[in-house]
C-alpha cells in the first residue's frame, strides 16, 4: 500500500509505524500533537490527554528547558512539533531561533477554551463516562 489509509491496521513493525505517521493527512496529525493534562485538569475534565493548541499553557518535562512554563506560540502539524514562548536558542551568528519541542515532552497546565468547538470536545469526555456507568 503506497498511500495512507484510514483502514490501516496496527503493526509492531517500526517501518510501518513510521510510514503511517509520515503519510498521515493533517486532520489525523492533529491527534499526534497531544499531550498529557496536569493532574488538576485531569480531574476537572475526566481526560488524560488532549491535543495541544496555540495559546495553551504548558510545562516542559524533559530536555534543556525542563521545568519551564510558557504558552504555546505555534503548532507545526507537518513536523508534529510545538513551539513554546521563551524556548529560544542562540545560533553561532548571534541570532535567536525558536526551539521546537516534541509534544510528548509537555504537560498541559492551562487550556485555551476560547473556541466553542474545542470546549465541546473537552466536555464530551464526562458524557462518555456517564453513559458507561449507566450500561
Amino acid at each position: 500500500m503506497k498511500e495512507w489509509s484510514k483502514a490501516w491496521i496496527e503493526s509492531k513493525q517500526p517501518r510501518k509505524q513510521r510510514k503511517y505517521r509520515h503519510k498521515a493527512p493533517l486532520h489525523v496529525r492533529h491527534k499526534f500533537v497531544s499531550a498529557h493534562l496536569s493532574p488538576d485538569l485531569r480531574k476537572q475534565f475526566s481526560r488524560r490527554s488532549f491535543p495541544i493548541r496555540k495559546g495553551d499553557g504548558v510545562m516542559i518535562t524533559t530536555g534543556k528547558f525542563k521545568g519551564m512554563r510558557g504558552d504555546v506560540t505555534r503548532v507545526d502539524l507537518s513536523r508534529c512539533m510545538v513551539y513554546v514562548e521563551g524556548t529560544n536558542i542562540k545560533k553561532v551568528d548571534g541570532s535567536e531561533l525558536a526551539r521546537s519541542i516534541d509534544p510528548s515532552n509537555l504537560i498541559i497546565t492551562k487550556l485555551n477554551l476560547d473556541d466553542k468547538r474545542r470546549k465541546m470536545a473537552i466536555d464530551r469526555a464526562p458524557m462518555k463516562a456517564e453513559t458507561a456507568k449507566e450500561k
